[in-house]
């Protein structure tokens, strides 16, 4: 059986989650409360040194980081994929790049956003805010962009659409209509919200978690 170590809120949880859900894999979820520190208990760190979630234990083997833990399950789990098919060696690269795009540019911003957001009026540093509209404006802009004439980022559904997916859907509560003039992302949305796998993760929630 496999176990997965998780704050449901956290988008990289949400990530294997997805994964996890779309291969039809069961699994024991084991909550942890970072709000609670419970992710600096010993015995956490035991399981990752860095003591982050999500961790995926598999028997005997324990992996963590949500990107890596993906690969795993791909290899481990292979059908269905969620990488274009062996021999699509420019799509399988493209579809890991949008994935560590998604990781670095995308996901921290919105999570920067929710946080400052979260602070009353008078707290709030309005210049801010509208940096980081900015900012994800142009990751908008330029994702309507790759998505011309394509269904999904790497063709076919990947970890390069559910890389995004967590974030993704929690801006229209930060003021930012993602799909709005952005046709070919407001499709892609449409799409991903027909998949079950992503329409019912449970966390998924604009409200402010830190660290994640």
């Amino acid at each position: 059986m496999i176990k997965l170590y998780d704050f449901l809120p956290c988008p990289f949880g949400q990530k294997v989650r997805i994964v996890l859900a779309e291969k039809g894999l069961s699994y024991e979820l084991v909550e942890v409360d970072i709000t609670k520190g419970e992710n600096r208990r010993p015995e956490f760190l035991r399981l990752n040194p860095y003591g982050r979630v999500p961790v995926l234990i598999d028997e005997d083997t324990t992996v963590y980081d949500s990107t890596i833990i993906n690969e795993y399950l791909e290899d481990e789990y292979p059908e269905p994929p969620v990488l274009p098919a062996v021999g699509s060696s420019a799509l399988r690269a493209r579809a890991r790049l949008f994935e560590d795009f998604a990781d670095t540019s995308f996901t921290p911003q919105v999570g920067q956003l929710m946080l400052e957001m979260a602070k009353p009026d008078a707290e709030r540093d309005p210049e801010r805010v509208q940096r980081l509209h900015q900012s994800l404006g142009r990751v908008l802009d330029y994702l309507n962009h790759e998505l011309q004439g394509q269904q999904f980022l790497a063709s076919e559904f990947s970890i390069a659409d559910i890389g995004f997916a967590p974030r993704l859907f929690v801006l229209q509560a930060l003021g930012i209509e993602a799909g709005q003039n952005r046709g070919n992302v407001e499709a892609w949305m449409n799409r991903l919200l027909e998949r079950p796998s992503i329409a019912n993760v449970k966390g998924l929630t604009a409200e402010p978690i830190a660290g994640v």
